[in-house]
């Protein structure tokens, strides 16, 4: 079987495993007081081209998401994202098990949120007479590719910047897939752009190519202070915390983030250009690693017999938007056989 579902079913790239043995028998202070993780961080602020920020290592995207969240909001507070978002969709009510509303907002298949969208739905709620019987929006949460494969400008990243802080919201962007977006044909967003417009990011790893792992980054001082506070209530402060920097160390030393994102990126689009060529129709139209090929059901069986992808969404009764994902550490010769197997069909 040969998979494409999502971008991490393999283990780690070999540098970082090198990186990994290497150091195996250092003996480092713990819960990243260590070298690697302080290195890790200056080479993240040299890619966001700022020193004042902060870099805090954690575990995985969900973890992340609802540490940054519970530290933004206080008891009666929600956070806005569109109705497709992660947060809204595929964590469990995590955030909402932390006592705060997730409200979100219509995207359609684009998946992404508008900065007038965002000015709406604050401004309605501040107009109430009856207000404080509502969860209060106050802050935002955007991801950087979409859920469906989509990404921001950096014109609209602004927009969105602008609406938030003249509202004083707090914006956070969650970048499981960042790199993903980054490289993807026609981006316009850089880390230096992610830094000055958002409050918090985060540079994901688990999905490109370390073993687990998030770089969680924190440009608004009000937002980190006491924040390993919050890490530690929550059961994430790992106490090997060298183990995450110096993952990120390998990412980041050499352009190795970019690289494996790139790979991946380039393989998607081979795929991407097989759909098309056989005039398949796609969902949503996305130049990442994601793939969203609308396809008959006598074609997904048939695929299914050697491949494994994700189902997306039901379109008819004959009819389903299927995901097709490629990774860091996608072998050419799997796409170059699924390529030929759309060819044929």
């Amino acid at each position: 079987m040969i998979r494409f579902e999502c971008d991490y079913l393999e283990g780690a790239h070999p540098a970082i495993i090198e990186k990994l043995s290497a150091t195996n028998f250092e003996q480092t202070p713990g819960y990243g007081t260590d070298y690697h993780c302080k290195n890790a961080a200056e080479l993240i602020k040299k890619e966001c081209g700022k020193d004042d920020i902060n870099v805090h290592f954690l575990v995985g995207g969900t973890q992340t998401n609802t540490i940054m969240l519970a530290a933004i909001l206080r008891p009666y507070q929600a956070v806005l994202c569109a109705e497709t978002g992660h947060i809204a969709t595929h964590e469990s009510g995590a955030i909402e098990a932390t006592g705060h509303k997730v409200i979100g907002l219509p995207c359609g298949k684009e998946g992404k949120l508008k900065a007038e969208q965002i000015a709406q739905a604050y401004d309605f709620h501040m107009s109430l007479g009856n207000r404080e019987h509502c969860p209060m929006p106050k802050a935002v949460y955007i991801s950087h590719p979409t859920e469906n494969g989509t990404t921001y400008t950096k014109d609209e990243l602004a927009a969105i910047s602008k609406v938030c802080r003249e509202r004083k919201i707090p914006l956070y962007l969650d970048g499981a897939r960042l790199g993903y977006a980054m490289m993807a044909p026609g981006s316009t967003i850089t880390m230096a752009d992610l830094a000055e417009y958002c409050d918090a990011f985060f540079i994901g790893g688990t999905k490109l190519g370390t073993l687990f792992g998030e770089a969680l980054v924190i440009t608004n001082e009000e937002l980190n202070t006491d924040f390993r506070y919050h890490i530690k209530q929550r059961g994430a402060m790992f106490a090997k915390g060298r183990l995450l920097g110096l993952q990120f160390e390998a990412m980041f030393e050499d352009g190795l983030y970019y690289r494996g994102a790139k790979h991946a990126i380039d393989l998607a689009m081979k795929i991407k250009k097989a759909f098309e060529d056989k005039g398949i129709p796609f969902y949503q139209e996305s130049f990442t690693n994601q793939q969203f090929p609308i396809l008959s059901n006598d074609v997904i069986a048939k695929l299914k017999e050697k491949y494994a992808f994700e189902t997306w969404e039901i379109v008819d009764a004959d009819h389903t938007a299927m995901r097709f994902c490629t990774s860091w550490a996608t072998k050419e010769e799997n796409v170059e056989e699924l390529v030929k197997d759309i060819a044929a069909l």
